[in-house]
C-alpha cells in the first residue's frame, strides 16, 4: 500500500485508535526459560478438572452454549447467590472492558488505587475518560473519606484490587465494606489472588448493590490459559453487562474446565498450601540475601532489590541465567522486582540464579 493510501486509511480511524501506536509484534519466551513474570500457576489441572477438558473437545464443532447459563449456575450454586448476580467471561479481563464500555463517556473519570493493573489505562483511554491513579501512599490506608471526598470525588467508579498486584498487600474487608457503604458510586473490586488470602469479600455482594466483585481462575485454579473469570454483582448492573457482551464470549472448554473447577475446588488445596509455603520460604531467603520483600497475600512476591542496581539490571541478569521476572516503570518501584511463585524447583532454580548473581557482583556501594 503506498504511503498516500496508508494515510489516508490511517486518518479515517476514530480519535482514540489515532492516538495508539500500532503494536509491534513481541518476541516469544524462550521455551527453556522458567516463567516467573506473570503469576501463573504452575502446577496441572487436577485429572477431574483435565478430563472435562478433553471430552469438551468432542463438542468443538458445536457453538458454545450462549449466555453462559451452565457456568453462571454452577457459580450460583457455589457461592450461594442467583444465576442473574453471576456473569462469566472470557477471563475477568474482559468483564473489566464490558465494565469500562458500560458506565463510562468520553470525559467521564475512573479511579484506580495505584499501582494496580495497567491495563486499565488503556481501557479508560479507548472510552475517552481520565485515569486518576490514587497513589497507596497518598491515601495510606483505605480510608472511605480520603477516596470519596478527594481527588475521586467525580469518579464515575472506583478499581481496587485485594489482594493487590503488584505488591500483595490485602486490605481488611471491614474497611472495603466501609467504602463500600458510604459511596453512591460503583465500586470495581478485583479479588484475583484471593485464594491465597485470608479472607475475601463476597459475602458483601448481597448487601451492596455498588459492589461489583472479579474473580479469574487464572491465579489459584492453574487456568491462565484457559481464560475464564467470573464477576458478582446486583442482578440489575449483571444484567445490563451482559447484554453488551459478545455472543459466544467463551469457548466450549472453558466452560467445561470452570463448571468442574466450581465442582473439585478442594482438588487444589494442596497446590495452594504448596505456593504458601514456597512463597514464605523464598520471601525468608531473598531477605537472608538482602532485598527487601512486601509481605505478599498473594501467588508472588514484590521486593526491592539490594543496593547498588535497579529493577531493570536484575531482570536483566536474571534472565540470562533463563529466570523471567516482572520490573515495573511505576514511580516508587524502579528498584523493585516482582517474582511469581512457581514450583519448588522452579524456586529453587531462581534462589540459585540470585545467589550466583550476588557472588559474581560487587554490589555494595553502587549508586
Amino acid at each position: 500500500m503506498s504511503d498516500a493510501k496508508l494515510q489516508s486509511v490511517l486518518s479515517a480511524l476514530s480519535e482514540v485508535p489515532r492516538q495508539l501506536n500500532a503494536l509491534p509484534s513481541s518476541k516469544a519466551p524462550d521455551a527453556g526459560c522458567i516463567k516467573l513474570n506473570t503469576n501463573e500457576n504452575p502446577f496441572a489441572l487436577p485429572a477431574v478438572v483435565m478430563q472435562s477438558a478433553i471430552a469438551a473437545l468432542e463438542r468443538q464443532y458445536l457453538y458454545p452454549e450462549n449466555d453462559n447459563i451452565s457456568l453462571r449456575e454452577a457459580a450460583a450454586l457455589t457461592y450461594d447467590l442467583s444465576r442473574d448476580q453471576v456473569i462469566a467471561g472470557n477471563g475477568s479481563s474482559e468483564l473489566l472492558g464490558l465494565i469500562y464500555r458500560a458506565f463510562l463517556a468520553p470525559g467521564d473519570t475512573v479511579a484506580m488505587v495505584s499501582p494496580g493493573f495497567s491495563f486499565n489505562r488503556k481501557l479508560a483511554l479507548l472510552q475517552g475518560a481520565d485515569f486518576l491513579e490514587i497513589g497507596w501512599g497518598e491515601i495510606h490506608s483505605l480510608l472511605s473519606k480520603q477516596l470519596l471526598l478527594g481527588p475521586a470525588k467525580d469518579a464515575k467508579f472506583i478499581l481496587l484490587a485485594n489482594p493487590n498486584n503488584p505488591t500483595g498487600t490485602f486490605i481488611p474487608i471491614a474497611d472495603i465494606e466501609l467504602l463500600v457503604a458510604q459511596s453512591d458510586r460503583l465500586i470495581v473490586l478485583d479479588e484475583a489472588y484471593v485464594d491465597f488470602a485470608p479472607d475475601d469479600a463476597l459475602r458483601l455482594v448481597k448487601r451492596h448493590a455498588n459492589l461489583l466483585l472479579l474473580r479469574t481462575f487464572s491465579k489459584s485454579y492453574a487456568a491462565a490459559g484457559i481464560r475464564v473469570g467470573l464477576g458478582f454483582g446486583h442482578p440489575e448492573v449483571i444484567g445490563r453487562l451482559r447484554n453488551i457482551q459478545n455472543v459466544f464470549n467463551m469457548n466450549v472448554i472453558g466452560h467445561a474446565v470452570g463448571v468442574s473447577i466450581l465442582s473439585n475446588r478442594s482438588a487444589y488445596d494442596e497446590n495452594h498450601k504448596q505456593i504458601k509455603y514456597e512463597r514464605q520460604r523464598v520471601s525468608a531467603a531473598l531477605s537472608q540475601f538482602g532485598f527487601t520483600v512486601t509481605p505478599s497475600h498473594a501467588n508472588f512476591l514484590l521486593a526491592r532489590v539490594p543496593a547498588g542496581r535497579d529493577s531493570v539490571w536484575w531482570q536483566a541478569s536474571l534472565e540470562r541465567k533463563k529466570i523471567l521476572i516482572a520490573v515495573f516503570p511505576d514511580r516508587g518501584l524502579e528498584y523493585s522486582i516482582r517474582v511469581s511463585i512457581g514450583t519448588k524447583a522452579q524456586m529453587d532454580a531462581f534462589l540459585a540464579a540470585v545467589s550466583d548473581i550476588m557472588g559474581a557482583e560487587d554490589l555494595e556501594g553502587r549508586p
